[in-house]
């Protein structure tokens, strides 16, 4: 249980966030910058790392009875590989995984016992699938966040949906995400060289 708090308040800080709290997290989440990307990689890398281990074993399994220990699950599944395995197949190893507990979390109700800023991370496996059926809940479920959303954090939400509609959008043109071919050694479709080649947004992790 301390394990799984300790993953959260390393992601949140202390909740509820106000903006200028969501301010000082954005690097960490979100950061594009490379030197940015670095430190957060290193920074989850040498305090998680075993951790991320031990939820791809299937270790911790059990943290899936409770909606918090649920998202701190996901969190290791879904965000944590994608900074300490950047750039590298291992990045989306989990995904699926990260997948069935956001889904079956939805079934159970899990989500609405977390904040509106929690669940942005709790429906990310969501956005990050390859399947068109997974994306159109996604788009369905940060439309419902933004309506939720604090009135000063409307902004971080409104953007937490274009995100979602452009994942969407992707998936329901190619049926996967091109800029993730290179990393999973998968050959490119004529349509999908010509969308690399020009200046499209990058999701590849």
């Amino acid at each position: 249980m301390e394990e799984a708090l300790e993953i959260r308040r390393f992601w949140f800080g202390n909740l509820p966030l106000k903006p200028e709290g969501v301010k000082g997290r954005l690097a960490l989440w979100f950061g594009e910058g490379a030197e940015e990307q670095r430190r957060s990689d290193e920074l989850i890398r040498s305090r998680f790392a075993a951790l991320i281990d031990r939820a791809a074993a299937g270790e911790l399994a059990a943290w899936a009875d409770s909606p918090r220990r649920r998202l701190s699950l996901i969190l290791l599944l879904d965000q944590f590989p994608r900074h300490v395995h950047r750039g590298t197949e291992r990045a989306f190893a989990t995904d699926l995984d990260a997948l069935a507990l956001t889904l079956s979390g939805m079934q159970s109700a899990a989500d609405a016992a977390l904040t509106p800023l929690e669940r942005i991370f709790f429906y990310m496996p969501l956005q990050h699938a390859e399947r068109r059926e997974a994306q159109e809940e996604s788009v369905a479920a940060y439309r419902r966040l933004l309506n939720e959303a604090p009135e000063e954090l409307k902004a971080l939400f409104a953007d937490a949906l274009r995100s979602a509609e452009l994942h969407g959008a992707i998936v329901a043109r190619f049926g996967r995400f091109p800029h993730r071919n290179r990393i999973l050694e998968r050959r490119d479709t004529p349509e999908e060289a010509a969308y690399l080649s020009r200046s499209s947004p990058s999701f590849g992790q």
